[in-house]
């Protein structure tokens, strides 16, 4: 039996799973892992990472039920994941005060170098740096978790509308406006801080 579902579908899996094998959900944990380990490492920090992969297929696991067979089932397990991500930013941005003097004196100096108008050519190659992805890690914290999801789905990991969208099962004109709407929060975040 284990032979037959190494070479399972996902939807036969499912279909065992669902006819009481619940050990059967294990293959598709071992297909899927590092599938959502990637899509969870770009959204959360890296202490939580196991945390919520783990929270992810416990979700999958719950919600098979509803599974519906007419999408692919890593585009259901790669939605799940996102809103697992997104739910863990809402549980701490309801827990967590961010204050702007926060910032220590490296991001404050890297800040300053990145909007002058001698390093703004660079300032996309710079954003790769460390110091970079802290500042606006620092910065997505300021936003609500919706605005960090969108601008993280949309502008750092290029999706477009429609499978923005899909992952977070908002209509497309919802992501367009909230998309829009965060990035210019966003900008106000970095000019305050550049002003202050």
């Amino acid at each position: 039996m284990q032979n037959d579902l190494n070479r399972a579908s996902d939807e036969e899996i499912i279909h065992c799973v669902l006819d009481g094998d619940v050990n059967a959900f294990a293959y598709l944990l071992i297909r899927y892992k590092n599938y959502v380990h990637r899509i969870v490492c770009r959204h959360v920090p890296y202490d939580e990472v196991e945390d919520m992969c783990q929270d992810v297929f416990m979700r999958a696991y719950q919600s098979l039920p509803n599974y519906r067979k007419e999408g692919k089932f890593k585009q259901w397990l790669s939605q799940i994941a996102v809103r697992t991500c997104y739910d863990f930013w809402r549980r701490r941005y309801r827990s967590q005060e961010i204050l702007m003097d926060s910032l220590n004196s490296d991001h404050k100096n890297w800040l300053e170098g990145a909007i002058t108008e001698e390093s703004r050519n660079s300032f996309l190659q710079r954003g790769k740096e460390g110091e970079a992805r802290e500042l606006l890690d620092w910065a997505l914290r300021k936003l609500s978790p919706e605005d960090r999801m969108v601008l993280e789905l949309v502008y750092l990991e290029e999706l477009s509308i429609k499978e923005t969208s899909q992952l977070m099962g908002w209509s497309m004109v919802n992501v367009k406006v909230r998309a829009f709407r965060a990035r210019r929060k966003l900008k106000e975040i970095f000019k305050e801080i550049w002003e202050g």
